[in-house]
């Protein structure tokens, strides 16, 4: 985490949530309770923001020694959207929705790498977890190379029920995982969303139980699993091919 990620201090994180940028969490100071703080949890509440309480010595060294008041934000490096539009921008193009669900990815440099892929393959949009999965920080932008500007990222309260809602919406759901059929066999025409998972536990299982189909990436070595953005890319080329050639 960078400077350029936090918003540090009351008054700062205050105003952060009034302007209404996207953030990711908040961190409070346990035992921090008076009159300003209560407003901020108050305004966080309302925006369903995730607020923690850690720690103050935590605190201190998040902002290396900077004056932070009990209380800092960590904040987006761009605004997030959500999965009602990224399904306009599917409809407004014409095309059945390519959506890319992250279950619990917690490595930076794979979110972003991962973007970079989707925005060369037409993915509509990203969605992540709010809780337990890497953010838009500054680290994934960078990572990116800028496809953080062009790819469209959701964050969701509920993985579960948002595969039910998609599911209405006729869009498959596709889960990469080392129990399915072979990604080069199957059928990955139409609205889709592809769901990939945590790089070293892979997807949940209330997540799995929630897949219309399971695929997995032949391997002929002897390491039996990839990097999840490389494995990420893989699947997502698959879809790509089966969508235009």
């Amino acid at each position: 985490m960078t400077n350029e990620d936090l918003v540090i201090g009351r008054n700062a994180v205050t105003e952060t949530l009034k302007a209404g940028r996207s953030v990711n969490k908040i961190l409070v100071a346990k035992g921090n309770n008076d009159g300003s703080i209560k407003k901020i949890l108050a305004l966080a509440k309302d925006l369903k923001i995730i607020v923690e309480f850690v720690e103050r010595q935590k605190l201190d060294k998040i902002c290396g020694g900077e004056r932070h008041q009990g209380i800092i934000a960590q904040v987006a490096a761009i605004q997030y959207s959500s999965v009602e539009e990224i399904l306009a921008l599917a409809a407004s193009k014409n095309e059945p929705p390519f959506i890319i669900l992250l279950d619990e990815l917690e490595d930076p440099h794979n979110f972003g790498a991962i973007l970079r892929t989707a925005d060369a393959v037409g993915v509509h949009g990203v969605i992540i977890p709010k809780r337990r999965s890497v953010s838009l920080n500054s680290t994934v932008a960078k990572t990116s190379a800028g496809a953080i500007e062009y790819v469209k990222v959701a964050q969701v309260t509920n993985v579960a029920q948002t595969l039910k809602n998609l599911r209405e919406e006729n869009l498959k759901i596709v889960g990469g995982d080392m129990s399915g059929e072979n990604i080069f066999g199957a059928d990955l025409s139409g609205g889709i969303v592809l769901i990939i998972g945590n790089e070293g536990k892979g997807i949940r299982r209330l997540t799995r139980e929630n897949c219309d189909l399971l695929v997995k990436i032949p391997m002929r070595g002897k390491i039996n699993s990839l990097n999840a953005s490389v494995a990420g890319a893989v699947l997502m080329y698959e879809v790509f091919k089966q969508r235009n050639f």
